[in-house]
């Protein structure tokens, strides 16, 4: 009999468990739909909003560094280039300068040719001249007709230039780059000069003499 009570016990707490199980899910159940509830919810959502609101920014935020960085790196390119443009510039002058001052510096090359007894009245870049002319073909009477006309074109300077028009050294080559036809060192080389110079007379007035008289009517040949 103790037995078949106890079973009956044992049944009875199992229901009992079973409505109370049932209740409780009842209970949460309704809970959910309280404003409680919703009001968790709603913080959830509002977490979730603060939370992309923050993502965004950061987003926005790098895309601005990354657009900044660009743009100094940008500017720094530029001025890099500018920078490089101003030394090369300033080079090219340092070497320009350095190369003009050579060239003032050198110079004249020396004569190593003999020099005839007919000429050697004469001195410096006359003699040479002198010396030249009779090598070219012309006769020793034509020299005062030379002498006079490079006189009046450089005075024998091989240096000699005309600011205005460009003209270099002793004949006044226009442009003086003509008598590098003679020699690489016209600029520094009376010989190579004068030589250049009755090659011209030569070819246009026949001898000094008519180079002389064309300058004498014309105040230039």
């Amino acid at each position: 009999m103790n037995r078949a009570w106890s079973t009956v016990a044992a049944r009875t707490a199992s229901v009992a468990l079973l409505v109370a199980g049932l209740a409780g899910g009842v209970y949460l159940g309704e809970q959910a739909g309280t404003p409680e509830a919703a009001g968790f919810a709603q913080v959830e959502v509002s977490d979730m909003q603060l939370l992309k609101e923050r993502q965004n920014e950061h987003t926005a935020a790098r895309a601005m560094r990354h657009e900044a960085e660009t743009e100094a790196a940008g500017k720094a390119a530029t001025e890099a280039k500018r920078a490089a443009g101003e030394a090369r510039t300033l080079e090219k002058k340092r070497i320009t300068k350095k190369k003009a001052e050579a060239e003032a510096n050198a110079g004249p090359v020396p004569f190593t040719g003999p020099i005839p007894g007919s000429c050697k009245e004469f001195s410096g870049s006359r003699a040479v001249g002198c010396t030249l002319m009779l090598a070219k073909g012309f006769g020793i009477a034509e020299f005062p007709c030379l002498n006079q006309l490079w006189n009046k074109e450089s005075g024998w300077n091989y240096k000699a230039e005309n600011r205005s028009s460009g003209a270099y050294g002793i004949p006044q080559a226009l442009p003086g780059s003509k008598m590098g036809s003679v020699a690489a060192d016209w600029k520094t080389n009376p010989a190579t000069q004068i030589k250049w110079g009755l090659g011209y007379v030569k070819g246009r007035y026949k001898t000094p003499c008519g180079a002389w008289t064309y300058f004498q009517n014309n105040g230039h040949y």
